[in-house]
C-alpha cells in the first residue's frame, strides 16, 4: 500500500492530450482527461489553452520554463515530506509529525512565492488576461495534484 501510495505521488496522475479547460465538459472523465494530458504532454496542454500569438510565445515560453524548473524543485521537495510521512505513519512521532509539517509549510510559503514573483513577470510580458489564463491553468493543475495527495494519504494516526 504505501509503495502504491508513493508512485502515485511522484508521478502526477494527470490525462488525454486533446484535452483542455473548456466549461463544456465537467465532471471526473473532463478530469480525467486533463490529468491524462498533463502527465503526458503539459506544455502542449498549456500551449493548446493559452492560444499566444507568435510575439507573446516568445516572451511567454522562457517564463514558463523557469517556472517549470523552480516548480519542479518545490514539488520534490513536497514529495519528499509526503513520502517521509507514507514511511513513518505507523511510527510517526511528534517530533517527526513536526518535522514534516514544517517542511510542507516551507515548501507551500516559497511555491507561493514563486506564484506571485511568475505573475509579476508574465503581467509584465503578456496581455493581463492571457498572464492570468496561465496563472488559472498552474492553479488547476495543482490544484488536482493536491487532490490526488488528498484522497491517497490517510490522517495522522
Amino acid at each position: 500500500m504505501k509503495a502504491l501510495i508513493a508512485a502515485t505521488l511522484l508521478g502526477v496522475a494527470f490525462g488525454a492530450a486533446a484535452a483542455d479547460f473548456a466549461p463544456q465538459a465537467s465532471g471526473a472523465p473532463a478530469m480525467d482527461a486533463v490529468r491524462q494530458a498533463a502527465a503526458t504532454d503539459k506544455r502542449g496542454l498549456v500551449e493548446k489553452n493559452m492560444q499566444l500569438t507568435p510575439e507573446e510565445a516568445k516572451r511567454f515560453w522562457p517564463l514558463y520554463e523557469e517556472y517549470q524548473k523552480d516548480l519542479d524543485r518545490i514539488v520534490q521537495r513536497q514529495n519528499r515530506a509526503v513520502l517521509d510521512y507514507v514511511n513513518t505513519d505507523s511510527n510517526m512521532t511528534d517530533a517527526n509529525a513536526r518535522r514534516i509539517a514544517k517542511e510542507l509549510i516551507a515548501a507551500d510559503n516559497d511555491e507561493q512565492k514563486l506564484r506571485e514573483r511568475t505573475a509579476r513577470k508574465l503581467l509584465g510580458a503578456l496581455p493581463a488576461r492571457k498572464a492570468v489564463r496561465y496563472l488559472q491553468i498552474e492553479n488547476k493543475l495543482r490544484s488536482f495534484y493536491r487532490y490526488d495527495i488528498a484522497e491517497r494519504i490517510p490522517l495522522v494516526k
